[in-house]
């Protein structure tokens, strides 16, 4: 069947267009470091893990050990599969690495947006979810600013008559605001772009550039990972870096060892969390929200990074436990599956622990 830009995300074809991302968008490369790869030891194990028809892959480390891996829909351990938003947990790794000063206002970097709905917001406000955009996360949208949006991404084409446009150029567009800067966590992809061009504005170097160096090369990455850009090279922080299973459970096992999840364990503002958009899919779960991760909190934290249509990385600090997994779920945002999901890394995680 003909995958094009207008039906991509869409199920059946996000099946196939999920793990060959570049052919349908632009992209920049994010390089790995051959001599550096970290070396992840086969110890297959025998566990229960019912996989969902829409799981193209999941990985399962334990204690630095692959003890799980299932591929499916074309995918193999060589294919980038599209993160969607566990790339916002990526740029929050960055961000931590950067050591950038948090409580800076956005507008002291980037000008351009003084007079939008980000004045006064802080980079914390943009890494936490925090920031009072009047904004609609609707990913079954049709017509509105997140369409807008994803034209200005290069992730939607363009309609009849209407001129090209970009990412920086789209933030001139969303004036008004609905609440205070730092209240409940309200969830806007365009916060995480905005950080990256923060990013690519204070170091004065490519976003792609600063992942690989950071990031990716310190994980031990065996391949190399691809971010889309829009069409002036803007990166699509907010969802659009691609990867291999395996070498995101290698990130997985390097957060582990660089300790970050504790200070997304510490740092989180349950309040926020409980009053904001994405609490009633996690329904009873006692949650907090953190630099682009979620957690749920225990006395074995569960942080994860989470996107739509099934993208997940899953990090048990207490238990030394690592797992990706990568879909191409029909439903952008699935509470039944999502609860499935939460229920299988329970399971799992008890076999393990």
């Amino acid at each position: 069947m003909q995958v094009t830009l207008a039906n991509w995300r869409s199920s059946p074809f996000n099946r196939w267009s999920f793990h060959h991302v570049r052919e349908l968008i632009p992209s920049a490369d994010i390089a790995n470091d051959p001599r550096h790869i970290r070396d992840l030891p086969h110890e297959k194990q025998s566990l229960d893990v019912r996989i969902d028809p829409d799981t193209d892959g999941m990985a399962i480390v334990h204690r630095g050990r692959l003890v799980f891996e299932h591929y499916a829909n074309g995918m193999t351990p060589e294919t980038p599969h599209i993160l969607m938003s566990v790339s916002k947990s990526m740029l929050g790794l960055l961000v931590e690495k950067l050591g950038l000063d948090t409580g800076r206002e956005v507008s002291e970097i980037i000008p351009e947006i003084r007079a939008t709905a980000y004045r006064g917001a802080t980079l914390r406000h943009l890494l936490d979810m925090r920031a009072g955009i009047a904004w609609d996360e609707n990913y079954l949208a049709t017509s509105g600013p997140i369409i807008e949006y994803r034209k200005s991404t290069g992730w939607n084409p363009l309609g009849p008559g209407e001129a090209p446009s970009d990412l920086h150029s789209f933030y001139a567009n969303l004036k008004e605001q609905d609440g205070p800067h730092g209240g409940r966590l309200h969830y806007t992809s365009p916060n995480s772009d905005l950080l990256g061009w923060v990013i690519e504005r204070a170091t004065g170097a490519r976003y792609a550039d600063l992942m690989s160096e950071l990031v990716w090369k310190p994980a031990g990455a065996e391949r190399s990972a691809y971010i889309t850009v829009d069409r002036l090279g803007a990166p699509r922080c907010a969802g659009g870096m691609c990867v291999t299973l395996r070498d995101l459970a290698r990130v997985g096992v390097w957060v582990l060892e660089q300790g970050m999840t504790e200070r997304f364990e510490r740092d989180g503002d349950p309040s926020a969390w409980a009053a904001g958009d994405l609490a009633p899919y996690y329904p009873g779960l006692p949650m907090r929200y953190r630099s682009f991760w979620y957690v749920v909190d225990g006395a074995a934290p569960l942080a994860f990074g989470m996107g739509i249509h099934g993208q997940n990385l899953f990090i048990d600090r207490v238990n030394d436990l690592v797992i990706a997994k990568l879909s191409s779920q029909a439903m952008p945002m699935d509470a039944a599956r999502i609860g499935l999901t939460m229920r299988a890394i329970s399971e799992v995680r008890k076999l393990l622990a």
